[in-house]
C-alpha cells in the first residue's frame, strides 16, 4: 500500500525514513496549518496526496509556505534557563537538564509515551547522555566507543547524532509544557536550542570536532551534518 505522511521534525523524519514525506514549517502539533483555515489545511492535503503520484523513491518533500500568523515570531512563552557560569561545561548542561526536567515530565505524562531512547539508553537516564555528549565536546574525541552501563543501541560515531538527538527530544517535550497559545514552529526551536542553549553549546562544539575529523573520515562529517542545522 503507497503511503504519504507530513513531517513537523525533520530530524525525525531522517531517521525513520518513510516512503514519502511532506515537511511542513508550522508549530508542533498543528501539521496542518493554523485551525480553521480550511483552504490552507486542503492544500497542504493535496501538497501530501500529491506525493503519491509524483515520489517513487523514498522522499522528503518541503512545503514552501508558512502557515499563516505561524512564523517563528509566534512563540507565545519562550523559555529562559538560567544555569551557574562557573561550572564545567557537563555541570552547566546538567543544571540545564534539572531545570528542563519538571516540564518535560509533565508532557511525557500528558502524551503517555516519549520519543527520548534512540541511542539505547532508558526514558530517566537523561543525565547519562547529557553527561556523555559534554565528555565528549570536553574531550575532542568523537571516534572512540563510550564507556558506561548503557548499552548503546549504534557505534560510534553515529551515535552521536543520536545522543544529540535524544537530548533535543528531551527539550522539545519541555517546551511543549510552556503556555501559549502557539508552540513554536521547528526553526524556533532550532533558533532557541543553538542560540540560548547549554545544550545548542555543546552541539555546536562538538560539531566543530566533527569538522576537524571529518578532513580524514568522510563519514564523521556526514555525522556533524546530521546533527547541526544547515547555516550554523
Amino acid at each position: 500500500m503507497a503511503t504519504a505522511s507530513i513531517s513537523l521534525i525533520r530530524e525525525q523524519t531522517e531517521r525513520v525514513r518513510p516512503p514519502r514525506a511532506l515537511w511542513v514549517p508550522f508549530p508542533l502539533g498543528r501539521p496542518l496549518g493554523i485551525p480553521g483555515d480550511t483552504n490552507f489545511q486542503l492544500d497542504v492535503l493535496r501538497a501530501t496526496l500529491g506525493m503519491l503520484s509524483t515520489a517513487t523513491e523514498p522522499v522528503i518533500e518541503d512545503y514552501p509556505i508558512e502557515a499563516p500568523g505561524a512564523g517563528p515570531e509566534v512563540w507565545a512563552c519562550p523559555l529562559t534557563i538560567e544555569v551557574e557560569s562557573d561550572e564545567s561545561l557537563a555541570g552547566r548542561l546538567l543544571q540545564e537538564v534539572a531545570r528542563l526536567r519538571p516540564w518535560a515530565t509533565e508532557t511525557r505524562r500528558r502524551r503517555g509515551r516519549t520519543l527520548f531512547g534512540l541511542s539505547g539508553a532508558g526514558p530517566d537516564q537523561v543525565d547519562d547522555v547529557a553527561t556523555m555528549l559534554a565528555s565528549v565536546a570536553e574531550s575532542g574525541n568523537v571516534t572512540d566507543q563510550l564507556t558506561t552501563d548503557i548499552k548503546w543501541a549504534h557505534p560510534m560515531p553515529f551515535l552521536l547524532r543520536h545522543l544529540a538527538e535524544d537530548l533535543r527530544s528531551f527539550y522539545h517535550e519541555a517546551i511543549a509544557s510552556q503556555p501559549g497559545d502557539i508552540p513554536p514552529n521547528h526553526d524556533a526551536l532550532n533558533k532557541w536550542i543553538f542560540g540560548e542553549t547549554v545544550l545548542g553549546e555543546v552541539l555546536l562544539t562538538i560539531g566543530e570536532h566533527l569538522t576537524i575529523a571529518g578532513k580524514t573520515d568522510p563519514k564523521v562529517g556526514i555525522v556533524r551534518n546530521l546533527m547541526i542545522p544547515e547555516g550554523l
